[in-house]
């Protein structure tokens, strides 16, 4: 099949923000990672990152992005969904299928929020609506590993609050080398994301997106609890809930069908459509 992968970035003010894209569809599919991209970006891993998406290269061109390379201080959730919006008018997207996974799916809401125009589909992957007190517990203590630089106990907290028992028993033995790998030069990056996370709420505004939305979330999530898929869902009005059981923040990783599912949701006629 031919990928057409790309690797490619967006000039934003003084500084850039990179993608990924593949698949030569009609229809722009865009995916916002989580908080792991404040370690580890897109930037030059098209090949990589396509194998997944197959399926939806006919229909979609597939566009994956990463927060822009300079982020202030105080950076918000909001502000990241504002430069998402500019990097896609940058680029000629007038209109997107937009999924967003954990961190990503909370700038996704503030897409769809600020931006209905652009968003024609939502996805929000194990993400929330506000920031909880699951997610403050575990962001800050992940906030206080990178502070120490231990980047071996930083990464084992995240599996370990994200994939299943049974996944973990394969996984845990990596744990011994597992702070060799991806460690940035320093943390600049993940500590403005993770802040931005503790400062997110967007809860109040949901009944303003008015696009189809479908919320996928894991009944065993330890990152930002079962619990926040329900509150997406019971917030947006008309919008479709899937939970996994036995899963948990890494349902999109671990259920095989989970591709499917998006892809099923995205393919789906909206009203109007013939």
């Amino acid at each position: 099949m031919l990928w057409n992968a790309k690797n490619g970035s967006v000039t934003l003010g003084n500084t850039e923000m990179s993608y990924v894209s593949f698949g030569q569809g009609e229809r722009a599919f865009v995916i916002l990672p989580g908080l792991s991209d404040g370690l580890l970006t897109v930037r030059g891993k098209a090949l990589m990152l396509a194998k997944p998406y197959q399926a939806f290269f006919d229909k979609f061109t597939v566009y994956m992005f990463s927060r822009k390379d300079q982020m202030p201080e105080g950076y918000t959730i909001r502000d990241m969904a504002e430069d998402q919006a500019k990097a896609l008018e940058t680029l000629g997207i007038r209109e997107a299928d937009v999924m967003g996974v954990s961190q990503g799916g909370m700038i996704a809401q503030y897409m769809a929020i600020d931006h209905p125009e652009i968003v024609r589909k939502l996805v929000l992957a194990v993400t929330a609506p506000r920031t909880n007190d699951i997610i403050i517990e575990g962001v800050s203590y992940w906030i206080e590993l990178a502070h120490k630089g231990d980047h071996k106990a930083l990464m084992i907290d995240t599996a370990e609050k994200s994939y299943s028992e049974a996944y973990l028993k394969k996984y845990r033995k990596i744990y011994p080398v597992i702070g060799l790998i991806g460690k940035p030069s320093n943390y600049d990056r993940f500590f403005i994301n993770a802040q931005a996370i503790l400062g997110f709420d967007a809860s109040h505004e949901l009944g303003r997106i008015s696009c189809p939305t479908l919320v996928i979330g894991g009944e065993e999530d330890k990152t930002v609890g079962a619990q926040a898929s329900y509150e997406l869902h019971e917030r947006i009005v008309g919008s479709e809930l899937f939970m996994y059981p036995g899963l948990g923040h890494a349902a999109y990783e671990e259920a095989k069908d989970f591709n499917r599912k998006v892809l099923d949701f995205l393919k789906s006629p909206l009203a109007g459509d013939r």
